[in-house]
């Protein structure tokens, strides 16, 4: 049984067409300056210097080596003096560098930023910054093809931009990069080259390692994702809108031609160039393993897109990098959090908010709405330090932000995780969760998988194509009612889990490969359920392995190699370990814990049995939860008074 196709025009018609009325709104107006209100240890707000309040766009196309051209907008602070030499922000782009308004709409924008970074942009540029968007090779206005994303010839011509840029009389030959979500990922890339002129990066909401964290998490296709992104990059290499209909062809042509380019001549061909760019989808559909070779156009596995696969060439140049992301952010968190403990440089900066993906909407159970936290001042802040030299007070402040969702406040810690206490809960055959080891005599609970669950069009995997969580996992007391669940009683304390939970699930089934999909929740007094976070995990991937020195400590850790491919044997017991996406979440006093248990995410996963699996959760089965305390108190259990 496929995963539900449903036609993404057909879903995401309104919905892209409610997201392009806002961004039009947000690219017409200055970037937000609010600050939620200030708590202890939240990062401190930044305002920067402001030295310019109007700024110049030239456009022009920059010739690679290999003759391609690449579009690039370039935005330098007005009125500066000859002899001013201006630092640069370097941001590549896969989703067009800048929008082509129609008339009336381009009388009110003129030669502002108009990309997805527009407001980041006028931030900096205020400051003294110099501001270069660039689409990469293959996109926007840009000529060439995509092989596969980030391409060793696509990673190359960073370097050349670089060397542009500290040419110019304009530059202190000093060179910052950022990036959203595949702009993020091309902005550590540039670290690849070992330029030294690149002094600090920001990935923002973006990719670590590709395969467990986005396309395969805990070895199950995303498919959803794969199949939707590679529909919305379909057209934009064609220069068509993917969302919004007529409503958005009505103000929007498409990507900004070059201004040499008035007759848009250039544009039509470097369009043509793009019909030849890879079907991600195509790719991802071919595989099962991390090492599969690809079925067409790639040269290597998977990993050959992932900063991972390179981290300690990037470790070595000692750049600084500042990892950013959100609770709800896909499984972008999780990368953040292992490329922080991959680089570990002097100066790096990990910080994970209650937001989903690009920061866009505050999601908590008390502050649900826009986002308000400042994200250009905070990265100001990391980029004055570096590339001004200016002491903004960042390297004063603990490398490591975390905000804790129901606690609704900051949090600051050198490590990752911060200091914590297990607490270990047991899935009962009750159908409860207890911190009561049960009996070896207990009997096991049999549960057979609906293939036909998921989890709707509001959760964190949605986000990921740029939809804004209004109302994340709004139903999942419905939900619940068709999965395996295991509540706890209510709880007599405050308890934070903060860092990666994980569940070990002792099973026996007659197929030879299955899915389990876990959630943790919250059930308040009423019994309404609020979504915490979740992990999965396919039983062919279940083989652990000693963890590499970089790790997340306790956190359990496997290859999905081929190699260690281990099918399961038909009614032997089988240990699936694997860990929850990280969070930081309060539950309250008298609230509930509850572990949902499902075959299936048929909205978003690609399937991995034809036919429902019927499994025996086998006694000691349990879920073990990171839980903040003070350190002189006991360990921690539900019925702890004293825990704090």
């Amino acid at each position: 049984m496929p995963y539900a196709k449903t036609s993404v025009p057909e879903r995401t018609h309104l919905r892209g067409l409610a997201f392009l009325l806002l961004t039009i709104a947000w690219l017409l107006t200055p970037s937000a300056q609010g600050w939620p209100m200030p708590v202890l240890e939240a990062p401190r707000p930044y305002a920067g210097n402001v030295v310019a309040d109007a700024w110049d766009r030239t456009s022009f196309y920059l010739t690679m080596s290999d003759g391609t051209k690449l579009a690039v907008d370039l935005y330098l602070p007005r009125d500066r003096t000859p002899d001013t030499r201006l630092p640069a922000i370097l941001h590549q782009t896969r989703y067009w560098r800048s929008i082509d308004y129609r008339w009336p709409l381009s009388l009110f924008n003129g030669d502002r930023p108009r990309g997805l970074m527009a407001a980041y942009a006028e931030r900096f540029l205020a400051n003294g910054y110099a501001w270069i968007d660039v689409d990469v090779r293959g996109s926007g206005a840009s000529f060439g093809t995509r092989p596969y994303a980030y391409s060793p010839q696509e990673i190359r011509d960073g370097t050349e931009i670089v060397e542009w840029i500290v040419r110019q009389p304009w530059s202190n030959g000093r060179v910052g990069a950022l990036g959203i979500s595949y702009n993020g990922t091309a902005a550590e890339f540039l670290l690849l080259n070992h330029h030294p002129a690149v002094k600090a990066v920001a990935p923002m909401f973006s990719a670590f390692d590709l395969y467990p964290e986005i396309v395969f998490p805990g070895g199950i296709h995303l498919a959803w994702f794969t199949s939707t992104w590679t529909w919305i990059n379909r057209h934009l290499d064609a220069n068509e809108l993917p969302f919004g209909g007529w409503v958005s062809r009505f103000f929007l042509r498409g990507v900004r031609p070059v201004d040499q380019d008035v007759d848009r001549r250039l544009l039509r061909q470097a369009v043509a160039e793009h019909a030849a760019n890879w079907n991600p989808h195509r790719e991802a559909e071919g595989l099962i393993f991390r090492d599969d070779p690809p079925p067409s156009q790639m040269t290597t596995s998977i990993d050959q897109l992932s900063p991972r696969t390179y981290a300690e060439t990037i470790r070595r140049t000692e750049v600084p990098v500042y990892s950013y992301s959100g609770w709800f952010d896909g499984g972008y968190a999780l990368a953040a959090i292992k490329r922080y403990l991959a680089y570990r440089n002097p100066g790096d900066k990990l910080i994970i908010g209650p937001w989903d993906h690009g920061g866009k909407r505050r999601i908590s159970p008390g502050h649900l709405g826009p986002a308000t936290f400042d994200h250009a001042g905070e990265l100001l802040k990391f980029f004055d330090a570096h590339l001004k030299g200016i002491d903004t007070g960042i390297s004063d402040e603990p490398p490591i932000h975390y905000y804790t969702m129901g606690q609704e406040q900051w949090n600051a810690t050198d490590i990752w995780p911060p200091s914590s206490t297990p607490l270990t809960l047991f899935l009962s055959p009750d159908k409860t969760l207890t911190d009561e080891p049960p009996s070896s005599a207990a009997a096991p609970l049999t549960y057979q998988m609906d293939l036909t669950t998921g989890t709707g069009h509001q959760t964190r995997w949605d986000t990921l194509i740029g939809t804004s969580l209004t109302n994340p996992y709004p139903d999942r007391a419905e939900r619940d009612t068709r999965l395996l669940t295991f509540t706890s009683s209510p709880l007599e304390v405050d308890l934070e889990v903060t860092g990666h939970p994980v569940v070990t699930l002792r099973v026996r089934s007659s197929a030879r490969d299955l899915a389990v999909f876990a959630y943790l929740e919250d059930v308040d007094e009423t019994g309404r359920v609020t979504y915490v976070t979740e992990g999965m995990l396919r039983a062919l991937h279940r083989r652990l392995h000693d963890p590499p020195a970089d790790w997340i400590p306790g956190v359990p850790y496997r290859t999905y190699l081929r190699k260690d491919a281990q099918p399961m044997e038909p009614d032997i017991p089988a240990t699936l370990v694997f860990d929850l996406l990280p969070t930081s979440y309060e539950f309250k006093r008298h609230h509930r814990i509850r572990l949902a248990l499902a075959g299936a995410d048929r909205d978003h996963f690609a399937p991995v049995s034809e036919n429902p699996p019927t499994i025996v959760i086998l006694p000691s089965s349990s879920l073990r939860l990171p839980i903040i305390r003070a350190r002189d108190e006991d360990s921690p259990s539900l019925h702890n008074k004293d825990l704090r």
